[in-house]
């Protein structure tokens, strides 16, 4: 894994996108070299079409996260993949078109040709995926990893290493002396007539992750697990493995001193700044946007039942903050007549034959950019909950209230990653996604989700 921007990249991700983005330069680079005169090519000439090869590269790259083809964590059967590519050269098509009617280019004479060459540089690379599922080979970046433990926390770790998405193999199981929990599968357990650093030095190993159930002195050979670093061995506790593998800090392995000492939780005066910036410019640009949509929205709510047009409903938000969340009504009006709270669930009859549209197409959420406008909430953040539930939840779920540190969000990184809760246990899961973006936020993680939100609405993942 990588930290970019403090957010985590798969290698083999990050070297998939840089070649896309070479490639789909070079091609409109070769044909601007190509099919223009040698006079013209000056080197304002190169600068303008570098720009414009840029833009269709970054496109490509938004396209194809927008639909998942860069998230390891999601396995696609064939039909899946094949519809997403499709997608993806066909809007890709329609960014290429657009760049160069936007930013024509004078004394090129090859336009046509340029749409044509990129739209084949695309087509290889989207085949590529098609056919083998990933762009390099992956002997060439799979890193082998041993758990350290066999208990419940060890078989967690070996469960993720073990789904077809990930990108690293599984060496086996070290036992500690001291732990009295054996869960893990006997023929993963690697043999304790030899040492730590025997078995390492074996079996090629380049990740250790400690994850033990029990850590009281002894249960780690400490000179060993030095020994293993020093030749170069990556060792990985529990909390950060999650992290960096699942972009999530699990409850279950993260302790209070690990999130106080460990990095991250930046909330300086800069930062704030800069996504507050973001949050105003995005807001604006979305809204307008928007209107259309918004406003056949409100003309179908009123057509199809009495009542409101937007459901107002008091949210608690930065530092326990309360204010109010405005939405376009999905439900009746008597869906809380008893007054009590409760969460939606999947087929929820409260919910309106309109509503269920404007739900799935997360439409109802729309309204919200007002109150990112007014500072109340960001574009990204954890979504805010009612107070009913937060006092609740803040009871129930150990370090639940870390996620009004900061300004709850239209969209966040819990949404993007998990389906929707309506559960405690659902809650406490995204927790474990929020708390990961409370660590690691940044502008470019922002970014990250609302691009991974797009394909979210696009395949309706998650809706109720």
């Amino acid at each position: 894994m990588i930290k970019l921007f403090n957010h985590y990249f798969d290698r083999r991700t990050l070297s998939q996108m840089l070649m896309d983005l070479l490639l789909v330069s070079a091609a409109f680079m070769a044909t601007l070299v190509v099919l223009s005169d040698a006079a013209d090519l000056t080197s304002v000439k190169v600068g303008e079409g570098l720009l414009r090869a840029l833009l269709m590269s970054c496109g490509f790259l938004a396209i194809n996260s927008a639909l998942g083809l860069y998230d390891r964590g999601s396995v696609f059967n064939n039909t899946q993949l094949t519809a997403r590519v499709l997608v993806s050269f066909m809007l890709m098509g329609l960014v290429v078109v657009g760049v160069l009617l936007l930013l024509p280019m004078e004394a090129f004479y090859g336009h046509t040709w340029a749409v044509v060459i990129v739209m084949m540089a695309t087509g290889v690379l989207l085949l590529v995926q098609v056919l083998t599922g990933e762009f390099l080979p992956k002997s060439l970046t799979r890193r082998k990893v041993l758990v350290y433990g066999t208990g419940v926390k060890a078989k967690a770790v070996g469960q993720t290493l073990t789904r077809p998405s990930s990108s690293a193999d599984l060496s086996g199981y070290y036992a500690s002396p001291n732990e009295r929990e054996h869960l893990v599968t006997d023929w993963g357990v690697l043999s304790p007539d030899k040492s730590l650093t025997e078995l390492v030095s074996e079996k090629g190993i380049d990740e250790i992750v400690i994850a033990l159930s029990e850590r009281r002195g002894g249960s780690m050979p400490m000179r060993e697990l030095l020994d293993c670093k020093l030749s170069g061995v990556r060792v990985t506790d529990i909390a950060t493995y999650f992290e960096q593998n699942l972009g999530q800090i699990r409850l279950d392995a993260v302790s209070a001193g690990w999130l106080i000492f460990g990095d991250g939780f930046n909330q300086g005066f800069i930062r704030t700044t800069v996504k507050r910036i973001f949050d105003i410019a995005g807001a604006t640009v979305l809204i307008l946007l928007a209107m259309p949509i918004m406003l056949v929205t409100a003309f179908i709510i009123k057509l199809e039942s009495s009542g409101p047009i937007l459901y107002k409903q008091e949210r608690v938000g930065l530092n326990n903050k309360p204010f109010n969340v405005v939405k376009f009504r999905s439900m009746r009006t008597d869906a809380e007549k008893d007054g009590i709270p409760r969460w939606a669930t999947a087929g929820d009859s409260r919910v309106t034959r309109v509503g269920r549209v404007i739900r799935k197409l997360r439409i109802d959420e729309l309204p919200q950019l007002f109150s990112v406008l007014n500072g109340d909430m960001s574009l990204v953040g954890p979504r805010p909950e009612r107070a009913f539930f937060v006092e609740k939840l803040t009871q129930e779920i150990p370090f639940y209230a870390v996620r009004h540190s900061v300004k709850p969000g239209v969209t966040g990184w819990a949404q993007v990653r998990y389906q929707y809760g309506s559960t405690v246990e659902d809650t406490a899961e995204k927790l474990q996604y929020d708390l990961y973006y409370v660590k690691n936020h940044s502008l470019f993680l922002d970014l990250v989700v609302l691009f991974e939100t797009v394909g979210v609405v696009l395949t309706g993942k998650g809706a109720q």
